[in-house]
């Protein structure tokens, strides 16, 4: 191999050191430039090569925490432990609910029962499938009927009494196969001519008819007080 001429070494020594210069400018600027980032020394190989070796200037970034809706609100079974007169929440929500069912000619207790076994009387129960509010309404069927707020509960009584009455139209005042379409969808109680085959279905259905009838008998009760 030939020999280096001097010029050439002069040459490639002043853009190495044109080179640590620019260097050391950007050591200097750049915690005000790109705050957060982090370079490495200068490293000059013994080739006389000048490099930097800069770290990435972007943190790391945190996964996104999703806020998912809450479970299926289970309200205690009637058999496990039964509705007392004090702590029945149906009671605040009483007036609310007499206005609906006489407006939409619907049973009362049975109002009461439907929103017993929805969402415990939970003005604020969100399902894993986004139903809202006492009734559990969903947003699009909330949207259907004019309910502007599925969390006030007289917006959302009124709009799920409602809701229950065309059910209960539809399937000829049969209370059973309103409940499975309340619970289910129309569609599936048509599709099976009937109650559909679905364990939460059935479950549904007999936990209603179970608080409907302490609220027939507490409305008995209430009446001959009166």
């Amino acid at each position: 191999m030939d020999e280096e001429s001097p010029e050439k070494t002069c040459s490639a020594a002043a853009r190495c050191r044109i080179l640590f210069i620019v260097g050391l400018i950007i050591l200097v600027l750049a915690p005000s430039l790109y705050p957060g980032s982090a370079f490495a020394p200068l490293i000059i190989e013994e080739t006389g090569i000048c490099q930097f070796s800069v770290q990435s200037p972007l943190p790391a970034v945190e996964e996104e925490v999703s806020l998912a809706p809450a479970d299926e609100p289970v309200p205690v079974e009637p058999d496990e432990e039964k509705v007392s007169d004090a702590n029945d929440p149906a009671r605040r929500y009483h007036p609310i609910i007499e206005r609906a069912a006489q407006q939409y000619n619907v049973d009362p207790a049975l109002v009461k029962a439907i929103i017993m076994a929805e969402s415990n009387y939970n003005p604020r129960a969100v399902s894993s499938r986004g139903a809202r509010g006492l009734m559990q309404l969903m947003p699009r069927t909330a949207e259907a009927l004019g309910v502007q707020d599925s969390f006030d509960p007289e917006h959302n009584i009124n709009g799920g009494v409602r809701y229950f009455r065309k059910l209960l139209d539809r399937f000829n005042g049969d209370v059973e196969l309103a409940l499975a379409a309340y619970n289910a969808g129309s569609r599936q109680v048509r599709i099976y001519r009937g109650v559909p085959p679905f364990e939460t279905t059935q479950r549904y259905i007999k936990k209603v008819f179970a608080y409907y009838e302490y609220y027939k008998e507490e409305g008995a009760t209430v009446t001959e007080s009166a």
